[in-house]
């Protein structure tokens, strides 16, 4: 799947076999929301990000309606990746929204800008992929962080 987000001029691409294992993973904690880290890496222009696979967090809080993963082995796991396969980055998040449509919630939006301003941080534009799901499909829906707002990728 690739979608662009013209009003900045980025591209987002991801296979279906990953969009395929985010769906399986979040059914395993239906009707709850869950998520983790996208993990990934940027064209030789920064225009476009390629997401290879997840990092699943070791602890987090979880609802119906919320989902907030800890940083907890985060930190460890993100190094491996990087002294493995050195192209490999974070790129951003990912959560579902069971039953629901996947368009990002008030909370969604303070999470990002709070990613997105931290020091912590060292990309431009972190992304954000919501998956709204039930046990018959899935709907994707991808989104990026830049200047203050999230916009959607379409």
């Amino acid at each position: 799947m690739k979608l662009t987000c013209a009003k900045i001029g980025l591209s987002v691409e991801v296979k279906q076999e990953l969009l395929d294992e985010l769906y399986k993973t979040g059914m395993k904690y239906y009707p709850k929301e869950f998520g983790g880290l996208l993990i990934g890496y940027y064209s030789e222009d920064f225009k476009t990000c390629f997401i290879e696979t997840t990092i699943l967090p070791k602890k987090y809080k979880s609802s119906r309606y919320f989902f907030e993963r800890e940083k907890e082995g985060l930190k460890l796991n993100l190094t491996k990746f990087y002294n493995s396969i050195p192209r490999l980055i974070y790129v951003g998040e990912w959560h579902t929204h069971p039953d629901g449509i996947p368009s990002p919630s008030g909370t969604d939006i303070n999470a990002m800008i709070e990613i997105g301003e931290s020091d912590d941080v060292n990309i431009e534009n972190p992304l954000l992929l919501i998956l709204g799901i039930n046990p018959s499909k899935m709907d994707v829906g991808a989104y990026v962080y830049s200047k203050n707002k999230l916009l959607r990728y379409e």
